[in-house]
């Protein structure tokens, strides 16, 4: 579906659901639901644990209950044991785990299953696990209509289980920004709410292990906080899977001088595991991160090894790129199985190599990751050797907000509906739904519709309705005083982001700060005049309506790395459309202007002191780095914080002495004098 498509949708999605549907929409959306004519009063409601219950089972009770309280405006107990009145009744029949676990099969008598039975008497609830409790509370809490004294359950009878055993959403913690505790903890708190049960905790040095000291000292977890996030992450079900990287992608290791010769090539990227040591240093950190993380899962990383093929002709006879890859990945496999664990790889050097097909340990799961949203053939490249094969796998989708000022969400959605409609036929275990920060600049609180489309995408077996998912996502994560303004938001900051990607390309938050006169973006910034108009428009449509939901709510804190997004947008395009007008405006101007028309055709309208296209530039970027600076802060700890702000710096310093240059001709200018070409007042990049 077009992005045009998509907003008009969005755009009249909560007038049609209000009119035709009679029921909030749950998402994901449940395997089975009939609905009854009566409801529920949530007013005189208690919540009833039955036996023996887990401290997950009360974990999930007290969730409930905070919900229809609040909703119902009537605290609403949590009892264990007989009650009398009517009752939510949470039923567990048996001890499955709390967290997924190898070979675990999805489906109607999977672990986590569960019913709900609404009845204008009672709610009953069964599951064979508290995981299958835990998801009949999410759903419940989605079922709630009204509020106050109106707060009820609609009678419903539901049938629920998931389509992928696993769930997950990987986070970058080391390319780019260190999320506070807090913030990865609120990550965890999103995707148990859509029905995640993975978190990949990805680092590559940013978990502070015993010994290592030197290694990113300002930004990196220590193992205090790293069992917290565990922790809430298990109250959720969600497992927090090390995803780890033991050979390549180490470039922090390997630039501290202790650990250089680590690598083939000093100050490198990758292991050289011909190097003893390096065996030495792998299986202590296998030993610390086994213990630490009590995940049956693990992920070694084992992708874009770039500098094997040099490695290996370094190395000479006997040494080929395969047999390096298979010695590490074997030892490395071979060391976390003995302490219990199952192991998952990257499979893009399995597929580069495919001889290395037969020398795979026997239990390796492999990841097949493609980010592209179109192109078939290119999952086939993938899952092909696998199927053919029989090699277990997972499949991995790339939420586009590594490089984007603001998320595409279309592209974003393309990805996961085309490679879980591979994962159906090659029978793929589930779901990866990667979060990179590639361009240390992410915003990553404003990619939070994305996280919940891929885990509630692998939850039900029929497509997420993009018509009506922005409303839907809406209407769960807020009240209905904002929910509106929330998804009309999201759909006009999709639309900019795409209309940007017109005269930028894909990469809208790198190419954002390169030079709009230089020739060639000038001339592409004139063919696409209209989508930067678009863009502008787009934004500011986004930005009124997030200024009004933060108005409401103001505790809704995430909102404001959209806004920051929304503002970002709009500067792109101002800084792209202004030189186009500058460039007319000086043509205008002639070989020789007088001194009315300098003051009256170009001072006055692009280089005074406080008015002007210029002064608009430099007082944009000023003004909305303590937004995005305050944003930061609000998700992220101050780590990196400075590298990000050095290109906002620069950006304000670009105007500036553009200005000055300007200010410093026309001072000296004489009427008659002849003008030199706009391009000579060009700051150097």
């Amino acid at each position: 579906m077009s992005r045009t498509a998509v907003l008009l949708v969005c755009f009249v999605s909560f007038s049609l659901t209000a009119l035709a549907a009679e029921h909030n929409p749950l998402l994901p959306r449940p395997q089975k639901v009939q609905y009854g004519a009566g409801k529920l009063a949530i007013n005189n409601l208690k919540i009833r644990l039955g036996a023996a219950p887990s401290d997950e089972d009360r974990f999930a009770a007290r969730e409930l209950a905070a919900t229809l309280t609040a909703r119902g405006g009537v605290r609403v107990p949590v009892v264990e044991g007989a009650a009398q009145g009517p009752a939510i009744t949470l039923t567990r029949t048996g001890d499955a785990d709390a967290l997924p676990v190898p070979d675990e099969k999805p489906g109607p008598e999977s672990r986590e299953a569960y019913s709900i039975k609404v009845t204008p008497a009672g709610v009953e609830v069964r599951a064979r696990s508290s995981a299958g409790i835990y998801y009949a509370v999410e759903t419940l809490r989605q079922l709630v209509e009204g509020a106050g004294d109106e707060a009820a359950l609609p009678e419903v009878t539901i049938e629920d289980w998931p389509w992928m055993a696993y769930r997950g959403t990987m986070m970058d913690l080391s390319h780019g920004p260190l999320p506070t505790e807090e913030a990865v903890k609120r990550q965890i708190d999103l995707l148990a709410r859509f029905k995640g049960n993975q978190y990949y905790f990805y680092t590559e040095a940013s978990v502070g292990l015993d010994g290592y000291s030197l290694l990113m000292p300002d930004g990196r977890y220590t193992k205090d906080q790293v069992r917290r996030i565990i922790a809430h992450g298990r109250e959720r079900h969600v497992d927090v899977v090390p995803c780890l990287e033991l050979y390549g992608h180490l470039h922090d290791l390997f630039r501290v001088e202790k650990y250089a010769d680590l690598s083939p090539f000093p100050h490198g990227g990758e292991f050289n595991p011909e190097n003893p040591r390096v065996k030495e240093l792998l299986a202590d950190w296998i030993d610390q991160f086994a213990a630490l993380f009590p995940s049956r899962f693990v992920h070694i990383g084992f992708d874009e090894t770039w500098q094997i093929e040099r490695a290996a002709h370094q190395q000479g006879a006997g040494a080929t790129p395969a047999k390096l890859f298979v010695d590490q990945l074997r030892f490395v496999t071979e060391r976390f199985e003995q302490r219990g664990k199952r192991v998952m790889a990257w499979g893009d050097i399995v597929i580069k190599y495919p001889e290395i097909f037969s020398e795979l340990p026997p239990r390796l799961i492999a990841i097949a990751w493609e980010y592209d949203p179109d192109p078939k053939a290119e999952y086939q490249r993938w899952l092909g050797p696998m199927i053919e094969r029989h090699v277990p796998h997972l499949v991995a989708t790339g939420l586009r907000c590594w490089d984007e000022i603001s998320p595409d969400f279309t592209q974003t959605f393309d990805n996961v509906d085309t490679f879980l409609a591979a994962a159906r036929k090659s029978q793929a275990l589930g779901l990866i739904h990667t979060v990179w920060t590639d361009s240390a600049q992410n915003l990553l609180r404003a990619a939070w519709p994305g996280m919940a489309y891929g885990a509630a995408a692998s939850w039900q077996t029929v497509p997420v309705d993009r018509s009506t998912f922005f409303s839907d996502y809406a209407r769960q994560m807020y009240s209905p005083a904002i929910a509106r303004d929330v998804a009309e938001a999201l759909g006009h900051l999709d639309q900019a982001e795409g209309h940007l990607q017109k005269v930028l390309g894909q990469a809208t938050q790198i190419e954002l700060w390169g030079d709009p006169f230089d020739p060639q973006q000038l001339k592409r910034s004139g063919e696409h005049r209209e989508d930067l108009r678009q863009v502008r428009l787009h934004a500011e449509e986004a930005d009124e309506r997030l200024q009004r939901a933060l108005a409401l709510q103001p505790e809704r804190s995430e909102l404001g790395s959209n806004l920051v997004g929304a503002r970002l947008l709009n500067f792109a395009a101002l800084k792209f459309l202004y030189p186009l007008e500058m460039v007319e405006m000086w043509e205008k101007l002639g070989p020789r202007p007088t001194d009315d028309q300098i003051w009256t055709q170009w001072e006055s309208e692009v280089s005074d002191q406080s008015h002007g296209r210029v002064p608009d530039l430099m007082g944009e970027i000023s003004e909305l780095r303590l937004h995005y600076r305050a944003a930061w802060l609000g998700e992220y700890t101050p780590f990196r914080l400075a590298f990000a702000l050095g290109r906002w710096d620069a950006e304000y310093e670009y105007w500036r002495r553009m200005q000055e240059k300007f200010q410093g001709f026309f001072r000296h200018y004489k009427q008659g004098d002849p003008l030199p070409a706009l391009d000579s007042f060009r700051p150097a990049q």
